[in-house]
């Protein structure tokens, strides 16, 4: 008989992906929750809606006892027809990829991104980090969403 003989084997082990946990319920978590604004031109009506907008998501994040107030981004006078040229978008992107925002509220779908392909791409890296976006007008919640879990690989 011969005798066996055991090789030792190098075994690396991989975290894994920290997931979202819905289980958590939004009452015990405190969450960082910041807003976008943005009106497109610098006429007065729209400077109105704009300071408005300001006001209003302000107000909201404040009065939330289980939010706290993570910014107020807004681009004044800005086109939503790309995100490169939105300096307070882009702001508010990176302090979510720095880890310092849990939750975007915004107006309205067209509010964040009119391109559909700068929707998709940012709502995709922030919901990489779990990071939910919550469109007021047509009380949609990227978290929450199962047709945006189909769209969630590129």
């Amino acid at each position: 008989m011969q005798a066996a003989t055991a090789t030792k084997k190098n075994i690396s082990v991989i975290p894994a992906k920290q997931a979202y946990d819905r289980t958590i319920r939004p009452q015990m978590k405190t969450l960082r929750v910041a807003a976008y604004c943005r009106v497109s031109t610098l006429q007065e009506q729209q400077e109105t809606s704009y300071e408005a907008q300001v006001a209003y998501y302000t107000e909201k994040i404040k009065s939330n006892p289980n939010w706290k107030l993570a910014g107020i981004f807004a681009d004044d006078g800005k086109s939503a027809t790309s995100t490169a040229k939105r300096s307070d978008f882009q702001a508010m992107i990176d302090a979510c990829m720095a880890g310092k925002i849990d939750m975007v509220i915004t107006k309205s779908i067209s509010r964040f991104a009119r391109n559909t392909v700068d929707s998709l791409i940012n709502i995709r890296k922030l919901k990489e980090k779990n990071i939910a976006v919550f469109f007021e007008k047509k009380d949609f919640d990227t978290a929450e969403s199962p047709v945006l879990r189909d769209f969630s690989a590129p």
